[in-house]
């Protein structure tokens, strides 16, 4: 069978819900009832009519391949109730194969996208129509940026001058108004770092500490940035990115079978972030998609957690060379396996190299072997049943609970962050282990681990989403 003949399970389907009332919504159209004319076809794009409440049925097409959709609802969703309907549909193999060819609606928003796909890749490689422009528009953001460092600089020394304790009583005007200031910079790396230490004021207790901390690679960054001439190249590029200096995809193209690990939205006031980790089977190398939308919209893209999809990738300088661009997609297909999985300490230690490369990272993507969540003094945590060691037996509570750098503590096991702490998905891991070592992926930095997805030795094969 062709990877266009995979069908896609329930639980992929529904992973790809932007929120909790499109998947509901979604789940009662992946029945026949309401569809008429559904196929499917070589191309592995599907289609099919969708009753609703006016007299002209909706009109659905899923390109599977991306995924991408399209359908004639009102809805400003992606993928909308019809199309995640149309999905659950084909998935449960309500939607006949073989079809001799789309109907014309839906073959000419499907040439519509091979045609677009084809002019991205000639315009990337055609570069920007006047280079010189370019570069003077480059110079003028760079002093512009460089001038609000130089602002930014004299603001940590006033505060750091007045005492951090007068940063509680002093509210959040001033960083706020810091903040609009590194955006008339045009660096918005830099006015994210300012509303981060603007939240940070007696928030939690021992907040001092952490806000000096937070200033510390603030300012580590500013002088990053007023000696960026002088820096190796793959530290420069990673310092115009955490400024929020936006390039390009530059390196090699990449074509793999990426498992897709993980996805999970984060947003504020003015944006909406999609994070999607893969995984290369061939090449071993994990990569970031990132992909934004507005406000309170959910971003297009979106792969279903546990696929498997060939395509080429493009990667970002800088930043550990995670991120990358999305260059060309062949198809999707079910997965076979959990990627290799490392021991804690190993984790660690790749944690610490990617710290060497960029100072500014919150967290490493990795994937653990052989851990079981458990209950600590203040937490859960996760265990490595490679590293077990005979209990102390120093009662709890004499015992020293400082973490060992890296939150690792001393019997082989790394604190959750807060957040995994609190969120559902951490009863589905407890649920998954049922006390026994399983195979996790997350995100490990300074505040912990964040579990992403989870394999039991019995259904390797089965990703289970854990956010």
């Amino acid at each position: 069978m062709t990877d266009q003949g995979v069908r896609w399970t329930a639980e992929q389907v529904l992973a790809l819900a932007p929120d909790d009332a499109s998947r509901k919504a979604g789940s009662k159209l992946g029945v026949a009832g309401p569809w008429s004319g559904a196929g499917r076809d070589g191309s592995a794009a599907v289609w099919g009519l969708c009753e609703g409440s006016g007299r002209t049925p909706y009109r659905t097409v899923v390109d599977t391949t991306g995924p991408a959709y399209a359908c004639s609802c009102p809805s400003r969703k992606f993928p909308c109730k019809h199309a995640l309907g149309l999905l659950l549909l084909w998935a449960g193999g309500g939607v006949p194969d073989g079809a001799a060819g789309a109907p014309d609606w839906a073959e000419e928003w499907l040439a519509g996208r091979r045609e677009r796909a084809g002019g991205a890749r000639a315009g990337a490689a055609a570069g920007p129509a006047d280079p010189e422009a370019a570069r003077r528009r480059a110079e003028r953001r760079a002093a512009r940026i460089t001038a609000g460092a130089e602002e930014l600089e004299r603001r940590l020394a006033d505060l750091l001058r007045g005492g951090l304790a007068s940063a509680e009583s002093a509210g959040s005007g001033l960083w706020e108004e810091t903040a609009a200031r590194m955006v008339d910079a045009q660096a918005p790396g830099l006015a994210g770092r300012v509303r981060e230490l603007g939240a940070i004021p007696g928030s939690v207790a021992g907040w001092p500490v952490r806000l000096l901390e937070e200033c510390a690679l603030t300012h580590l960054l500013d002088r990053a940035w007023l000696s960026a001439d002088r820096l190796p190249g793959p530290l420069a590029a990673t310092v115009r990115s955490r400024v929020g200096l936006s390039a390009p995809p530059e390196g090699p193209e990449l074509r793999d079978r990426w498992l897709v690990l993980a996805q999970y939205d984060s947003a504020d006031s003015r944006l909406t972030t999609r994070r999607i980790w893969l995984h290369g089977r061939t090449s071993g190398r994990t990569a970031l998609l990132l992909s934004f939308g507005a406000a309170g919209r959910a971003p297009e893209l979106a792969l279903p957690v546990g696929s498997e999809l060939d395509a080429v990738l493009r990667p970002y300088e800088g930043g550990g060379g995670l991120r990358a661009e999305l260059v060309e997609r062949f198809g999707l297909s079910s997965s076979a396996a959990p990627p290799p999985g490392l021991s804690l300490t190993d984790a660690l230690a790749a944690y610490g190299r990617a710290l060497r490369e960029d100072p500014w990272l919150d967290a490493w993507p990795v994937t653990l072997a052989g851990v079981v969540p458990a209950r600590s003094d203040d937490g859960w945590q996760l265990t490595d049943t490679s590293a077990a060691e005979p209990r102390s037996p120093v009662p709890p509570h004499t015992r020293d609970r400082t973490p060992a750098p890296g939150g690792v503590r001393p019997n082989g096991a790394v604190p959750l962050s807060r957040g995994a702490q609190g969120h559902s998905g951490l009863w589905r891991l407890v649920a998954l282990s049922g006390g026994g070592p399983i195979t996790v992926f997350g995100e490990i930095g300074h505040r912990g681990f964040t579990p992403l997805a989870a394999w039991e030795p019995e259904a390797p094969g089965e990703t289970v989403p854990l956010v």
